[in-house]
């Protein structure tokens, strides 16, 4: 099986959440970690995914690893390209969405490139080139304050023209219902007008599934998650057979949780409120307290009771550490903390980690040492299973800041799997 579809995905959580609608979708998928090296070995499978965790790195740095992570795709024999990012477009006014996507147009040769970021089933949608969470514009949600990336604007053509050497022009809604031949036009009229670019509205699947006929043919397409299912169902055919996805894991279990979104804020009341858990201080860990050691004993401690341990905070508590520690300093002390007691879980025993927020997914994984994973069924729209091919094999659940409903901590641990799609998150981390 030669693989039609290579991902670059900007970070961990926002891959798995690709990943899982395409297996979903019935495709199979294999996603991994980093850059593989040329002595990796590939899966067969429909979909690459490459994982990176490029978002909020330095702009120079994620152009590099998203050049290098495409080589690798084209030189496994993918037809298609797809760079994926956040569905409320993450990003800041130096990139890394503009700079990378520039960067990978060049490396195919594509004159035109799309920028499709709505996800219809999880509320993010795009309308006159505005984006829309739910129904409140983008600008105006609770992503306005995220810690890390604060989305303050809603119009994705200034958001992209402010990081980007290139213009993007827009395909209207009214365009893209008359279907794939008008949005190609567009396109045509928009590269003849000098636009690199073109942010394309969509706020139903269907208008999805326009989008993905229309730039079928092209090396290279960028969006969110709703392009890829769009994508997939596109080179579907009735004599498509779902892949079997791995079991659902099994074995001790414990939940990591580093975001501070409001929907994980939520899920974190809730799971403390019938489990144990420990809160990790930044202010601790700056004092070179032994928080690891700390989190480990009282993991060990609460071996069977599903602990929690937690960084998730309200947005003036984490306004006032970072005030405090300085933004970068602080992350980079949660992020190391988080990979260490994983990797003492994991020594101890412990087979299934629950992970909310993509750096601390990211955090998790690196310090694990997983080179790839395989997708499983999803717990909630863009929250998989995933089981690590490495030794011991350890199930992940790696979740989006925003994504999943209020209790989909202890309903991914039940033994009977139960997909909740009627909870649509805000936002992602």
């Amino acid at each position: 099986m030669t693989p039609w579809l290579g991902v670059i995905a900007d970070d961990y959580t926002g891959a798995t959440d690709l990943a899982g609608m395409l297996v979903r979708e019935g495709t199979s998928a294999i996603q991994f970690l980093g850059i593989p090296d040329a002595a990796t070995c590939v899966p067969e499978a429909d979909c690459l995914v490459v994982a990176l965790k490029s978002r909020s790195i330095p702009y120079a740095e994620a152009v590099e690893q998203s050049l290098a992570a495409a080589r690798w795709l084209l030189a496994q024999g993918v037809d298609q390209l797809f760079f994926k990012y956040c569905s409320t477009f993450d990003s800041t006014p130096d990139g890394n969405i503009g700079p990378v996507a520039e960067a990978l147009a060049r490396e195919v040769g594509e004159a035109i490139t799309i920028l499709a970021p709505s996800v219809p089933e999880n509320g993010r949608t795009v309308y006159q080139g505005a984006m829309f969470v739910g129904d409140v514009p983008l600008g105006e949600s609770s992503l306005r304050t995220h810690p890390i990336n604060p989305m303050t604007d809603s119009n994705l053509i200034r958001v992209f023209d402010n990081q980007s050497t290139s213009t993007a022009g827009l395909v209207r809604h009214q365009v893209v219902r008359q279907g794939a031949s008008a949005i190609s036009e567009s396109l045509d009229r928009l590269k003849s007008e000098g636009h690199a670019f073109a942010v394309v509205d969509a706020i139903y699947d269907e208008d999805l599934d326009a989008i993905a006929a229309a730039v079928a043919p092209r090396r290279l397409v960028t969006g969110a998650a709703g392009l890829g299912i769009a994508l997939a169902r596109a080179r579907r055919t009735s004599t498509d057979l779902s892949p079997q996805a791995p079991s659902r894991p099994t074995g001790r279990a414990v939940v990591l949780s580093g975001s501070c979104s409001t929907a994980t804020q939520g899920q974190v009341a809730l799971h403390k409120q019938s489990h144990p858990s420990f809160e990790i201080d930044p202010r601790a860990l700056a004092a070179g307290d032994d928080v690891v050691a700390e989190a480990l004993a009282f993991a060990r401690a609460n071996a069977e009771a599903v602990p929690l341990i937690y960084s998730s905070a309200d947005p003036a508590h984490v306004r006032a550490v970072q005030d405090e520690l300085g933004v970068a300093h602080s992350a980079r002390l949660i992020e190391s903390t988080f990979a260490e007691i994983a990797k003492g879980l994991v020594q101890d025993g412990v087979r299934r980690l629950v992970v909310a927020g993509g750096e601390t997914s990211g955090a998790v994984v690196s310090g694990l040492g997983t080179s790839a994973i395989e997708i499983g069924a999803e717990v909630d729209p863009g929250v998989p299973w995933t089981i690590s091919v490495d030794e011991p094999r350890i199930g992940l659940l790696l979740k989006s800041g925003n994504f999943g409903s209020e209790d989909i901590f202890s309903r991914a641990l039940e033994p009977e799997q139960r997909t909740s799609h009627n909870e649509q998150p805000e936002g992602e981390e």
